[in-house]
């Protein structure tokens, strides 16, 4: 025997379905715009991945001393020349400051940015960074050349770490990559910038 009041309790029942749907579809875009600089926060306090940590003064020196070696990389589609600074060695707690160069060497200008991490990925959170020029828009003309400086320190906390005290030598490691024409014209366009040329080339020189 048909029952409208059965038929109404199952609308009701697949309407209470479809709207629980619709409300997990928005949570998992909302965590897909958030897992970004969620996974950015998270790395920075753990020192995950070899996430280096960003302090605002170094602390006092150690006896114990430690290689800092420097790496750069462009990532593909990035036409810039990038050159890591040369081997430093320091006492922990000691304030370094070394220079990265890149530059431009096609006939357009180019808006990079650079991300990084430390090997081995446990002296991630021990490597502290008072000055670096990761994370931000980084805006190179047509053959341009730029110093990037970048100010650390090795806490000395990292005596004490176990699983740390053979390391004699860390590796801090950047790479740019290139933003692309879309967020290029609106960084020339926020400050006040023109060029000529904003299209792909393939005139880069060595």
């Amino acid at each position: 025997m048909f029952r409208p009041d059965r038929l109404d309790a199952t609308g009701k029942r697949k309407r209470r379905t479809a709207a629980a749907l619709a409300g997990l579809a928005l949570a998992m875009v909302g965590l897909s715009f958030a897992a970004v600089p969620l996974y950015r926060l998270f790395c920075q306090v753990t020192g995950y991945g070899g996430t280096t940590q960003v302090a605002e003064a170094a602390p006092t020196p150690s006896e114990r001393r430690v290689a800092v070696r420097f790496d750069a990389n462009v990532a593909a589609g990035m036409p810039w020349a990038f050159e890591a600074p040369k081997p430093v060695e320091l006492a922990l707690g000691e304030s370094g400051l070394v220079a990265y160069k890149a530059r431009n060497p096609t006939s357009r200008p180019i808006l990079g940015t650079a991300t990084y991490n430390v090997v081995p990925a446990k002296a991630g959170v021990y490597f502290n960074k008072v000055q670096c020029f990761c994370f931000t828009e980084q805006l190179l003309m047509p053959g341009e050349e730029k110093e990037f400086p970048v100010t650390f320190f090795v806490d000395p906390a990292i005596e004490g770490d176990p699983d740390l005290k053979g390391v004699t030598t860390i590796t801090l490691s950047y790479t740019f990559f290139d933003k692309g024409t879309d967020a290029l014209k609106q960084y020339m366009a926020s400050n006040g910038i023109k060029a000529a040329n904003l299209k792909d080339d393939s005139d880069a020189q060595p």
